[in-house]
């Protein structure tokens, strides 16, 4: 006499669909191999760690990858190292240990020369402090990087006058920077830091000194530089409001990232 096959329970089928899921999810990773992975990587940290003099450990074990086309936020206490983080992977100040991969290079490899050329090439860096010189008219400050990569002055100034006016101050490009209040010479420095269409974008507070509509202004034109160039942005901020456009929102502890709360 032959058994009649069981039917299959519930279970089995719960199981028979998962594993399914998992061999479709293997095969969209296996089009992509780890070297491809890697060289989209924008910004690959591994094992970061920093002591501030006293003793105090800001971060220990940071890794954070970061693509091509991603944003990522950082949001932390006050004190926590947010802009020392983002110091950090510009080559301005150093980590105790670890490894910083900017665009493919490594940039704890690099002497003092090859770090400010990095610098220059491929990271916009957004400073809380602004950073604009004095001496310069608001077009020559947005086009300096420009011109530090030695191209033409009258490409330079051009290009440097449609970042400009993406920002709003398309009408102030003679002015300086002496007559220009603290939102707006926050837009000359974001101008100033997207203009040579860097790979990377760090920002420290780009919105923190704009009102609300201008600072919705500021992020739609970070997250349009971002999607549109292929470039990725680590955005350290308090502002819920930025943060929420950001595609990850991580948090800043002595343990190195962790998810945010939202």
């Amino acid at each position: 006499m032959v058994k009649r096959s069981a039917r299959p329970s519930w279970m089995a089928i719960r199981r028979r669909k998962t594993r399914k899921r998992r061999l479709r999810t293997l095969h969209r990773l296996e089009r992509k191999s780890y070297s491809d992975y890697m060289r989209d990587l924008v910004l690959h940290l591994t094992s970061l760690a920093k002591t501030v003099p006293g003793g105090r450990r800001l971060f220990y074990g940071l890794t954070l990858a970061l693509e091509a086309g991603e944003r990522v936020a950082i949001r932390g206490e006050s004190g926590a190292g947010k802009s020392t983080l983002l110091n950090i992977i510009a080559g301005l100040d150093t980590a105790d240990s670890g490894e910083i991969m900017v665009a493919g290079t490594d940039l704890t490899r690099l002497g003092e020369a090859e770090r400010t050329a990095l610098r220059r090439d491929a990271i916009g860096f957004v400073f809380q402090a602004f950073h604009i010189l004095p001496h310069l008219d608001l077009a020559r400050n947005v086009a300096f990087p420009l011109i530090l990569q030695k191209q033409p002055r009258t490409s330079a100034l051009e290009r440097a006058g449609e970042m400009l006016h993406a920002v709003g101050l398309g009408d102030r490009r003679s002015s300086h920077p002496r007559e220009l209040s603290g939102g707006e010479l926050q837009r000359v420095a974001i101008a100033r830091a997207l203009v040579h269409a860097p790979r990377l974008i760090l920002a420290d507070e780009p919105t923190g000194n704009l009102d609300p509509d201008t600072a919705a202004q500021v992020i739609a034109l970070l997250g349009r530089t971002v999607k549109e160039r292929g470039a990725a942005m680590l955005l350290v901020t308090h502002s819920p409001l930025a943060a929420a456009t950001a595609d990850r929102q991580l948090m800043l502890t002595p343990n190195g990232l962790v998810p945010a709360d939202g």
